[in-house]
Order: C-alpha cells, then sequence, then structure tokens
C-alpha cells in the first residue's frame, strides 16, 4: 500500500527561503574568492612590469654599449700584436696612452708659427673646412636645384661633372698653388672643388625625384618658380640635400688632410707630416685617432641636425 504525505504551502516557504538564502550567501562567497584573486593578481601586475622594464632597459643598453667596446678591444689587441711582431717600430697602446696624456695637457702652447699645439693644429684645419665648404654648399645647393629642375641642363652638365668627380684632391692643389699663389687658398680651393659634387649631385637626384603631382598641382594654381622652388621643392629635397651635406663634410675634411700635408703652415696635417719628419711614430697614430674623433664628431652633429627634420630617410 502506497501511502502519500501532502505539506501545506506555508509549510514549503521556510525551505524556500532557506534554499535562496544559502544559494544568496554562497554567490557572495564565489563573488569574494574571484575578487581577492584579481586584486591579488592586480597587485602583482605593478611589481612586475617594473622588473621587466628594467631588464629591457638594461639589455638595450648592453646592447647598444657591449659591441662598440668589444670592437675596440679588438683593434687594441691586434695593435698589440703587430707592435710585438714588429720588434717594437710601432708603439704599443700603452706608451701610445702615456704620451697622448702628455700630449692633451697643453694642447694650445705655442713656442712659433711651425711648433704649435695639437688643439691649434686641429682648429686651423677646421677653419679651413668651413670657409672650404661654406662655399661649396653657397655653390653646389642652388646649382644642383637648377641642374634638377630642367632637363636641358641636366643633360648639359652631367658630362661634366662625371669628368671631374672622380679627380683625385691631390691633382687640384698645384692648380690652386698656380692659380691662388698661396698655401692656404691652395687648401681651400682644394676643399671646395672636391665637396661640391656631393651635394650638387644629391640635390639634383632630389629634384628629379619629385612626385609629378606636385608639379601638376603647382601648374594647376599658377605658381611662380619661386615658390615652386620654396613650396614644394625644397621641402621635398631636403632630405637629399642634407645627405649631400654630411657627404661633403667627410670628403672636406679627407681633404684637407691630405692638403696641408704638402701645403705646410699649421693644420693637423701638417702635423703629422712633421712628426713624420721626426720619425716620432707615437705622435702620427696619436694624431690618426684625432683625425678620426673629430670627422666622427661632425657625422654625429650633422646627423643630429638631419633627424631634427623626422624625414626616415636621413634618420635611415
Amino acid at each position: 500500500m502506497v501511502s502519500a504525505v501532502f505539506h501545506s504551502p506555508l509549510d514549503a516557504a521556510p525551505v524556500a527561503a532557506q534554499n535562496a538564502m544559502t544559494n544568496v550567501a554562497g554567490s557572495a562567497l564565489s563573488t569574494s574568492a574571484r575578487g581577492q584573486k584579481h586584486s591579488k593578481s592586480a597587485a602583482a601586475i605593478p611589481a612586475a612590469a617594473p622588473a621587466r622594464d628594467w631588464a629591457a632597459l638594461s639589455r638595450s643598453f648592453w646592447m647598444a654599449v657591449l659591441p662598440p667596446l668589444c670592437g675596440l678591444g679588438l683593434l687594441v689587441g691586434l695593435w698589440a700584436v703587430v707592435s710585438t711582431t714588429t720588434g717594437g717600430s710601432i708603439p704599443n697602446p700603452k706608451d701610445t696612452w702615456l704620451q697622448a696624456l702628455e700630449i692633451f695637457s697643453n694642447p694650445f702652447y705655442s713656442n712659433g708659427p711651425n711648433d704649435q699645439g695639437v688643439g691649434w693644429n686641429v682648429l686651423m684645419s677646421l677653419e679651413r673646412v668651413a670657409i672650404g665648404f661654406g662655399m661649396a654648399a653657397l655653390v653646389g645647393i642652388p646649382a644642383g636645384f637648377v641642374i634638377g629642375r630642367f632637363s636641358f641642363l641636366s643633360r648639359m652638365f652631367n658630362p661634366l661633372i662625371s669628368l671631374l668627380r672622380p679627380v683625385s684632391p691631390l691633382a687640384w692643389l698645384p692648380i690652386g698653388l698656380l692659380v691662388f699663389k698661396g698655401a692656404n687658398p691652395a687648401a681651400i680651393w682644394t676643399i671646395f672643388i672636391c665637396s661640391i659634387w656631393p651635394m650638387i649631385i644629391n640635390t639634383a637626384v632630389g629634384v628629379q625625384r619629385v612626385p609629378q603631382d606636385y608639379m601638376n598641382v603647382a601648374r594647376v594654381l599658377n605658381l611662380s618658380e619661386w615658390k615652386i622652388a620654396t613650396k614644394i621643392l625644397f621641402p621635398a629635397v631636403l632630405p637629399y640635400m642634407l645627405t649631400g651635406v654630411r657627404l661633403a663634410v667627410g670628403t672636406a675634411w679627407l681633404v684637407i688632410v691630405a692638403a696641408e700635408m704638402l701645403t705646410g703652415g699649421v693644420g693637423i696635417g701638417f702635423w703629422v707630416w712633421d712628426e713624420w719628419n721626426n720619425l716620432n711614430v707615437k705622435n702620427i697614430i696619436i694624431a690618426i685617432f684625432v683625425i678620426g674623433i673629430v670627422g666622427l664628431v661632425l657625422e654625429f652633429a650633422l646627423i643630429k641636425l638631419a633627424t631634427a627634420f623626422t624625414f626616415e630617410e636621413v634618420k635611415s
């Protein structure tokens, strides 16, 4: 016999309320537990982020510093090996360093027109480079604009530039001595004629690569040649022009050393030649490093100038 038990709705109400309270409490506990987990993870993120940033910064620092140091160490090591194998005819790095400390303890001494410190020699060379390079920029950049702008002039001057550009700087020096009758203007002339070609070529190439759409818009607006040059060509050509300037400065600094060796006077090139005549190899090696460091500083300064205009072609 099967019996059934019936409960009234009033008896079931407390049970349902109790079950609901149990479910709410469980949900609250679950939510609280999840909140604690999230708060713990959120507290862990700020602690881990600085560690990752510091590791990335440290890695980038060592990647920027370690390779140049390794290259410099390799150079010094090879230098020491060559000095040992040549029986001391090439001074070792230690002796050269001690000699450099002595030289740079008083780089601006002056005991006469032909006996001056390395500082005065570097400054005199930089003065000649500045004059010759400045003259080349005043002539070469406008000439590059004109040659690149007009195809007739481009076809006219391209053969001449191709003919004269490969000529050695030492071949131009006697012409300068013959025309200007002096060592200093002859050296400046040699710098001028050798550093003008990169600026002409790069500026002309930049003008020729200006998009034709720009020129079509200029024709539609009926712009004058001056506005075309200043509003369209100059902003578009500036990366190419700055590249030519960088190449020209490097060429000028190379040329002045060779020119001063032959013309004499005061200058880093003459200083190298004078030390060779005195068989002072330590000072010659020091002069090589001085020439390289000055060229590196000039290159770095021009790169900073170029990147100030935020052109990608210049930055690369």
